[in-house]
């Protein structure tokens, strides 16, 4: 009778396999990721007329009058 034509699976093959696979996982590793697109660029916020800082607006008045103890 003639041998079957399917290679039996070794401890050769196997330590062979594994090696391919383990090379092929730091090849994976140091390729770089997908290239991802520039950031759109944002509205800048409208220039302040006034000055930057504190303002006694009407809404800030209404919280100081019913933060009131």
């Amino acid at each position: 009778m003639s041998k079957s034509s399917t290679p039996a699976l070794t401890r050769r093959t196997v330590f062979a396999g594994a090696g391919a696979a383990g090379a092929l996982a730091a090849v994976a590793a140091v390729l770089p990721g997908p290239v991802k697109a520039p950031a759109q660029a944002t509205a800048t916020p409208p220039e302040p007329t006034e000055g930057t800082g504190y303002r006694l607006t009407e809404h800030v008045k209404r919280y100081y009058a019913t933060a009131r103890v």
